[in-house]
């Protein structure tokens, strides 16, 4: 008798009082890092503009965040398990505010990098931190999901919240104001999360493995580097070598885990076929949510010629779908099934970017309004409930190397989406006929060809920013194209890899 209610018991004791309230802190942190990620895909044209940085350097600075933060977040996941979820969180919090005050005053194109490479690290420690911290403040799995819920919403959102809050600064502030938004919100994180948020660790967790440190950072970078290099300037001996070095990083830090009595992260995890189709279904449903948002941002401006508010408010669709898909994709997945509610999600996700292979220079607000909120409730749908799946996998003294894999994804997507999207979109750009006397610039990025058209004659100037901006969307229509493909084949690989897998539900 006592044996069966104790379970009931202890799920009760352990319903902290403070639990929501904590939870609102945590998507404090989450809200910023995504938000972070997209915020300058609007900052771009005035980045390029002040800093004048080339076409490669621009991609860098927009992909190097989530870059740096792929290649940490198993570390600082894994770290966060062995010296504190919470006091992880609140040093990163304190060094995300501090190193955005470098960005906000960055005056060359290497400092900038810098700076967001910087700010990449100080981001890694707190996504995973977060979502380890919700998996020992809620224990009963109804409540879990709900608040899984919350913070995917909060994620998703966020990448498409960043532009709005973008453009709102920069219609208002210089471009360095995108940054300096994070003290405040860090400062207010920082102080109440040490009131609020409860301490949690595993309880053996064994040392830290620097070695397996420096293999995840070489190895992610390297591999994402190479797709970088090959989509925009073909395979070529660079691209080969980061390639190489990347995929033989990786292979020797998988192999090293499963020799450590204490790894970083539990490569068996990946052995079970639901676990590795959450992860995989993670980082696609960011790519398709990332790469749409960046470009669409300069799309909506320097082809369609809307302000950067005007263009941030545009986006919202994405950002309400993400919500209200979020929070009630637990619900769904058990109501039907996960593998429905994930392959549904990512299908909408490749549907709205297949929509947006209409699109020309005029298209109308409709088409890409409807296209937004598509992709805003498939992410909402997907990425809420592969989180959770991957969160209920594991027990809770491992939370912070599960919740590290989900953040993996989450930013590799993010990266990829940037990189490979990007690349595609800039190397049709490139080849776009020019008005003899176009500076080099022009050719770099559709930023450098506004900026060029200011000092040319009218009748050159329309020529050049006709041309360019028909280039322009030719590669965002071949690029929605490539994406949708690999959201609708994706979609059905979560359908059969998600067979069988069920939510937790209370006992």
């Amino acid at each position: 008798m006592t044996s069966t209610l104790r379970p009931a018991r202890t799920v009760e004791a352990e319903k902290r009082p403070g639990r929501w309230l904590a939870l609102a802190v945590l998507v404090l942190a989450v809200l910023l890092v995504a938000v972070d990620a997209t915020v300058l895909g609007l900052a771009t044209p005035y980045i390029s503009e002040d800093l004048k940085p080339s076409g490669t350097q621009l991609l860098w600075i927009g992909d190097i965040y989530s870059f740096v933060i792929a290649g940490l977040l198993v570390s600082a996941g894994s770290l966060g398990d062995r010296i504190g979820r919470k006091k992880l969180l609140l040093i990163g919090a304190t060094a995300f505010g501090a190193i955005s005050v470098l960005n906000a005053y960055a005056t060359t194109p290497e400092t900038m990098i810098v700076a967001r490479a910087l700010l990449g690290v100080a981001g890694a420690t707190l996504m995973p931190a977060t979502l380890a911290l919700i998996r020992n403040l809620f224990h009963d799995p109804r409540e879990r999901s709900l608040a899984i819920g919350v913070w995917g919403a909060t994620a998703s959102a966020g990448t498409a919240v960043g532009p709005v809050v973008g453009g709102f600064l920069l219609e208002h502030f210089w471009w360095g104001s995108v940054f300096l938004i994070n003290l405040p919100v860090m400062a207010v994180l920082v102080l109440v999360g040490i009131k609020l948020l409860p301490e949690s660790r595993h309880p053996n967790p064994g040392p830290w493995d620097m070695p397996s440190v420096g293999l995840s950072l070489v190895g992610m970078i390297g591999v994402v580097y190479a797709v970088k290099e090959a989509a925009t300037h073909g395979v070529d001996g660079i691209a080969l070598a980061a390639g190489l070095l990347g995929l033989a990083g990786l292979s020797f830090f998988v192999r090293r885990q499963l020799t450590l009595p204490h790894p970083l992260l539990d490569m068996r995890l990946f052995r079970n076929r639901g676990f590795s189709g959450a992860v995989l279904a993670d980082l696609l449903t960011i790519l398709g949510l990332s790469g749409l948002v960046f470009f669409l941002s300069q799309f909506l401006q320097l082809v369609q010629g809307r302000g950067p508010l005007e263009a941030g408010l545009a986006e919202l669709p994405a950002a309400i779908g993400a919500v209200a898909a979020g929070l009630v994709a637990g619900a769904a997945a058990r109501r039907f099934s996960v593998r429905s509610v994930v392959a549904g999600g990512l299908a909408a996700i490749g549907l709205a970017l297949a929509l947006l292979t209409l699109a020309d220079r005029a298209t109308g607000y409709p088409l890409i309004g409807a296209a937004l909120l598509f992709v805003g409730i498939g992410a909402g749908f997907s990425f809420t409930v592969t989180a959770d799946v991957i969160l209920s996998s594991v027990p809770k003294e491992q939370a912070g190397s599960a919740s590290a894999v989900s953040e993996t994804a989450y930013e590799l997507g993010a990266a990829l989406g940037i990189a490979v999207l990007g690349s595609i979109v800039t190397g049709v750009y490139r080849g776009f006929p020019a008005p003899a006397g176009t500076p080099e610039g022009a050719h770099e990025s559709l930023g450098g060809a506004v900026e060029a058209a200011a000092a040319m004659p009218s009748d050159k100037a329309e020529a050049l920013l006709s041309s360019a901006r028909d280039s322009f969307v030719d590669g965002l229509t071949i690029a929605s194209g490539a994406g949708a493909a690999v959201l609708l084949t994706t979609a059905v690989a979560a359908w059969f890899m998600l067979r069988n897998q069920h939510l937790e539900t209370p006992a």
